[in-house]
Order: structure tokens, then sequence, then C-alpha cells
């Protein structure tokens, strides 16, 4: 076959040949595979019907059309592999205990707590590590990871075990996936009132796919209902065969709520390691290790829990986690205290990174600083690459079924912002997985950790994306210049109600009838505390108006502290006053709440009634 021409100017025709291209790859990149000049490939797309500019980062669909039409097979690398070879051309191998079989010592197992939502696995966390944690959840249900070290005696030894927090609802299904794929033991906790539900089964599928042991715990014995003895049956069917049944799976009955036989699980945990797994690393080689879990932290930065799997991470290490960098300026233990080091199997909180890694980001401790940089810009630009790729056109959820219906847009487009790595990519995973027909595609254009900022709007505009911030608020002028230009910004504090009306305007079914105005805010200047009142916020009022007995929200560096609060009194000087307008200072109580402090913000606003499309 002859090859194509272009303007006069033959281009080379490949005979089959394998091209490999990472995710966004540019055509200037597809044409110095196959020595070609990259103008030319911007005149064969033109011919196919596709405007795209040289140095543009290309969906993997275009790279792949382009391939046909000049007769080579192109393959995109997977991120994995392409890290794998990034770290390859540094001489890192990622994943490989060094030294021999003598330079192995034993460590504590890591542990995943899995199982179908109120069926107690927070309160189990919170029993084996005495302290409370359900108090502090959005619906009481777990939101974040996090890792936790407890100790328990067995056979008059102390041993140590690692557990990974991973929360509980099926939203979060790649978190739960990622927290097996970190994890030496799973333990399925099961209700014994409920006995196995959807999720038990999906938490017992995970466990699986990653080929750990499972430790079954047993919950709400002391309850009314309760009857082991079926669970232990219904799990048969799925493999599960007790111990007593002639089966090599341990099940324990507990109590979480009265701390019953928490000891007896923990041993059992350890036993099953003991059978079952060669649990063993080289401490004395650089650390490598994975992000349980990241988020931006006012006064200290980029923070990350970080779980240490090889080598020791000590204090002063140069580390890349992700596309992340920098030198461990301090490490904490999962009680606060202040640590030197962190030995295999143990979860540190890491500061000094550069920015916020990714929950499930695999960490480095590499020799030089200029390595690490390199390391992570190389997987940011892939990312961003990957990014740009993906992008395309301002619709808000309420005429989105207005505009699909009159074929002006095949794709929904969204920007998630969140307080925290790990709950960011569950929700992303959560909203791709929506079955909502082949009409319209969901299409995450950006996710990253922090307040809604000014770019996130601009990318909203230029792309016709919807903003969902998740436990977090809009910062500076982003509220004002999303109002301006029209763009959709959407704020949730639990998971599954941006899942829900995210596919409930999908499906055409949203109809709102209330929506959020905002009213007003007030920045606090000064904390005045009274033995009758409480905490007295001295504001200056930023925008709008305040008004007494409107409902409020306390927004700390652009984290929503509090919801559902109420402005109880409002004074300008000495007098009681009903409303205090933009530009003056007067002082709020907002009841029975006393967390307030210096530079945080009072937002107001009321419900109104919105009027159906």
């Amino acid at each position: 076959m002859q090859a194509p021409s272009v303007g006069g100017v033959m281009l080379p025709r490949g005979g089959g040949e394998v091209i490999r291209l990472s995710r966004g790859a540019s055509l200037t990149d597809f044409a110095e595979k196959i020595g070609a000049n990259p103008a030319s490939l911007v005149a064969v797309m033109m011919n196919l019907g596709e405007m795209v500019t040289a140095t543009q980062s290309v969906s993997d669909d275009t790279l792949q059309m382009l391939g046909d039409e000049m007769n080579y097979q192109v393959q995109i690398v997977s991120p994995e592999e392409e890290d794998r070879e990034l770290l390859e051309s540094f001489d890192i191998e990622f994943g490989e205990d060094e030294g021999g079989e003598e330079a192995l010592v034993s460590r504590p197992p890591v542990v995943t707590v899995m199982g179908h939502v109120d069926h107690g696995k927070t309160r189990l966390l919170d029993a084996i590590r005495k302290t409370n944690v359900v108090a502090g959840e959005a619906g009481g249900i777990t939101q974040h990871i996090g890792a936790y070290q407890v100790g328990t005696e067995v056979n008059g030894e102390e041993r140590r075990i690692t557990f990974i927090d991973t929360p509980g609802h099926e939203a979060f299904t790649a978190m739960r996936a990622r927290g097996a794929k970190s994890t030496d033991i799973a333990i399925l906790v099961v209700a014994a009132n409920d006995g196995v539900m959807p999720q038990t089964i999906e938490a017992l599928n995970h466990a699986k796919a990653a080929g750990v042991p499972i430790v079954v715990a047993v919950n709400k014995i002391d309850v009314e209902g309760a009857d082991p003895t079926k669970v232990r049956g219904q799990l048969t069917e799925f493999g599960l065969v007790a111990e007593e049944y002639g089966g090599d799976t341990m099940f324990v009955d507990i109590s979480a709520k009265q701390g019953l036989h928490i000891d007896s699980l923990l041993e059992a945990v350890i036993l099953t390691a003991d059978a079952s797994l060669d649990l063993r690393a080289n401490p004395n080689q650089d650390a490598q290790g994975i992000a349980i879990e990241s988020h931006l932290d006012r006064g200290r930065g980029a923070v990350s829990t970080v779980l240490v799997q090889r080598g020791t991470l000590r204090i002063g290490d140069t580390v890349v986690v992700g596309d992340a960098y920098g030198r461990v300026r301090a490490m904490l233990d999962d009680k606060g205290n202040n640590v030197e080091e962190a030995a295999p199997s143990t979860p540190v909180l890491v500061l000094g990174l550069t920015n916020v890694p990714g929950a499930g980001d695999n960490l480095l401790v590499v020799d030089e600083d200029r390595t690490a940089r390199q390391i992570a810009e190389k997987r940011a630009a892939r990312e961003r690459n990957a990014a740009f790729a993906k992008r395309v056109r301002r619709v808000s959820l309420e005429d989105l079924d207005k505009v699909l219906k009159a074929g002006l847009v095949q794709e929904l487009n969204l920007i998630i912002k969140g307080d925290a790595s790990g709950a960011v990519e569950a929700l992303e995973a959560s909203l791709l997985q929506l079955d909502v027909g082949e009409e319209v595609d969901i299409r995450v254009l950006h996710r990253g950790v922090g307040a809604v900022t000014e770019s996130d709007i601009d990318l909203a505009m230029g792309s016709d994306a919807i903003v969902i911030g998740y436990n977090v608020r809009a910062a500076g002028r982003a509220a004002q210049m999303a109002e301006r230009e029209g763009v959709d910004v959407r704020y949730y504090s639990v998971i599954y109600q941006a899942i829900e009306e995210i596919e409930a305007a999908l499906k055409g079914l949203l109809k709102p009838e209330y929506e959020e105005v905002e009213l007003g805010t007030a920045e606090i200047r000064e904390v005045f505390r009274s033995s009758k009142l409480g905490n007295i916020a001295g504001v200056l009022i930023r925008s709008g108006e305040v008004k007494r007995n409107t409902k409020a929200r306390l927004v700390r560096d652009g984290k929503v502290i509090a919801e559902d609060l109420t402005i109880h009194g409002l004074r300008r000087f000495k007098d009681d006053v009903t409303e205090i307008r933009e530009g003056f200072e007067g002082g709020i109580n907002l009841g029975n709440f006393n967390d307030i402090k210096i530079d945080d913000v009072i937002a107001t606003y009321e419900m109104r009634e919105k009027p159906r499309a």
C-alpha cells in the first residue's frame, strides 16, 4: 500500500508495528515515534474530521483512530506500567525486599475491617482503640481512611496489629478495594441479628480478590434476635467454613458496644496470621510504603497518613509519594506523639510534603531531593496530560435533562473537590459507576483536595462542568465568580446525597423544590467569652447581610466545620438588632455552639422555594 500524502508530503505508513504511547499523548508524541512531521499528522486528523493541534493532549480513541489510519497498532501504556518504567529509569525497584532471607524480620499484620453498613465496623475499631470516632462522622458513617496500631497478648507474648480503617458503604468501593490490597488479613464484620447482607458479600469478594485470609467477627450478639449460628451457616455458602464445622476460618462472637470478646478477636487475627502468612520485611533498607489518607492541614500544610511496608522511614528522609515529594519534617503516630522512625507495618502521619498525594499512592525514599522532584514532576505531567485528554463542553443539574433531550451535550462534566483525597477518589469512582444508559457519559475533568478555587471555576466555565464540593466550600472570590459566570457549584457533606442527585439529574428526575440562598458572610475578628452566653464572635460583615434567627454554617480554612447552626443573637455595640449589613461590625452568638476561632467565616443562608421547571 502507498503511504498517505498530505499537501504533497508523503507520510510514513506503518506495517502494523506496535507504538506504545501514554495516556494523553499528543500528535507530536505520535510523530516522534514514527519519524514524521507533527504538522502533517494535524492535516491527517483534519481529513478524518478532527480539529487537533500538534501539542494538544488527545484521547485514547483519537490515538487509536490515527493509528488505524497510518497502519500502526497503538498500545496505550497503563498508568501502573508507566510508573514502573519511570522508577526503573532511576534504578528504583518498588515492592521488593532487599537482601536475602537473613535480612527479613517479622512484622505486625495489617488488618482491614470490612462489612455491611451499620453492622458495627466503626464501633468495633472504637472498642479496639478505646476512643470515640463515631460521634464525629456525618450520618454516623466512616468518611475517611485512618490507620491505627494496637497491642495484644497472645500465649504470653506481646504482639502488635495495624488496623486500616476503611469506610463501610458501597459508595466507597474503591477505597475498600485499596484497603484490601495493602492488607494482610481482613476482618469481616457481620451483625448476628441481620446476617449476611449485600455489602457483606461485596466486602467478602474484595477480600477474596486480594487473596487475604478472613477472620469473621459476629457482632451484636447482645441484641434481641441475635443468631450467630445462622451467620455461620450463611457464610458457608460463600466458602467461609467455621473451624468448629471442620473449616479453616476463625469465627469470633463479639459485642463491640459492650466490649465483649475483643481480645479473642485480636488473638484470632494473630493466630490466623501465624498459620497462613509469612509476614516479614527488611527494616534496614530505604523505606517503601503506601499513602492511606492525605489532607491539607492549616498551619502544617500537606499531611499524609502513610503505612510503611518495608524499610524504616526516618525524619530527614527525602520521599516521593505519588506526585508529591519533600523531606520528612516530622512524624506522628496514631496517638499524636512525635516519633523519630517508623518500622514496617507502622502507620505514621508524615509532614513536609509539597502537596497532597492521593490515597493509595506509593511512598518511596530516594537519595536526593532532585530525584524526588523529577519523579514527582513526571508523574504530575502524566496525570495532567491524561486529564487534558478527557476535557470536553456550562450546564446545571436542573437543566441537564433538557440539554440532553435537545442533543446539545452527551456528557456530564464534573469537577470534584473534597477535604481528603480518599473520599474524593471514592466519590469519583462511585459517580463513574452510575448506570444511566448509553445516551450520556460522566466525565471527571479534575479532582483535588482543598477548597473550591477560582481556577476550578475557570475550568468549569471552559468545559460546561458542574463543581462538587465535598465537605469544603468555595474560597476567596470563587463563590462570587461562580455566581457571576453561572457555574453550578454543589456542596455535600454526605456522599450518598451527591450520588443520588447526580443520578437523578442524569435520569431526568431531579425536580428541586427548595434552593439554598446565601444571605451574607461574616468574618470572625475576635472571640469574647461570656459566662452567661458562651462564646460570642466579634465579626465584620464581608458580604450581604446577616439576620437574626437565620441558618448558618461555620467555615474554617475553606472547610465546613459545623452545619445547621442558628444566629441566636445579633448585636451592634450594646443594642440587640435584627440584621447587620455589609461593611459593619457586630457580635454574633451561635447558641450552644462555642467552637469558634479568629478568621473563621460564618455563612448565613435560607432555603427558598424554587419553581419547578
